[in-house]
């Protein structure tokens, strides 16, 4: 779980970081820099989405193993 919070803050950081650079770096009308940075934002957005969909099915899935190999406690 914590390797999963640091690669999202690493990513999260990554990402503005770099959208900074673009900004400071970018000969690009404020229009088209704005539908960039827009686009880029989501495709982040998106990546982040799936990458802890498919973490919560990896443990929803550990979960599963985990409840049928321990014994019920009535």
């Amino acid at each position: 779980m914590q390797r999963a919070i640091s690669f999202i803050a690493g990513l999260l950081t990554g990402a503005i970081i770099g959208s900074m650079v673009a900004i400071l770096l970018t000969p690009v009308s404020g229009e088209n820099l704005q539908m960039q940075i827009r686009t880029r934002a989501q495709n982040i957005e998106r990546e982040i989405r799936k990458a802890a969909s498919e973490r919560r099915a990896e443990l929803e899935k550990q979960l599963t193993a985990l409840r049928s190999t321990s014994p019920r406690v009535s």
